[in-house]
């Protein structure tokens, strides 16, 4: 994968009273240097359903994965189960399962046999306003 910046953005916005040291933010973000940490091994996937909407994972959500990452307990992670795959909240203690973070009770935590984890979704990008 190769990681281009057309477009770069200041790093400083304010989100409450205008601040005068705005005027002297010099650094630049590049996006894809913020979200992709090794390209070799970051994919990303669109998130479908309402399973994880109180995790900030909403239905249509662009998720990066970084498959290099190891995964740890309280991690998002994009996991194989019955040959699906599933966006969920990785518990290893008392016992390895996958959790939904979800407000709808129809959603229950996953005890797998065996769980197979593609990667640690690193970022969540979502809009905020509808495409018209």
């Amino acid at each position: 994968m190769t990681v281009t910046c057309d477009r770069c953005l200041p790093i400083v916005c304010q989100a409450g009273f205008p601040s005068p040291a705005t005027d002297y933010a010099e650094q630049e973000l590049d996006l894809n240097s913020y979200c992709i940490s090794r390209p070799a091994a970051t994919f990303f996937l669109r998130a479908s359903g309402e399973s994880m909407n109180q995790a900030g994972v909403q239905n249509g959500d662009l998720l990066v994965v970084d498959r290099a990452e190891k995964p740890q307990h309280g991690d998002i992670v994009i996991a194989e189960i019955d040959g699906e795959f599933t966006v969920k909240r990785l518990l290893l203690r008392p016992r390895p399962a996958l959790e939904p973070v979800s407000d709808s009770p129809e959603f229950r935590t996953l005890y797998p046999e065996n769980i197979c984890i593609f990667g640690v979704v690193t970022h969540v990008i979502h809009r905020t306003r509808e495409l018209r």
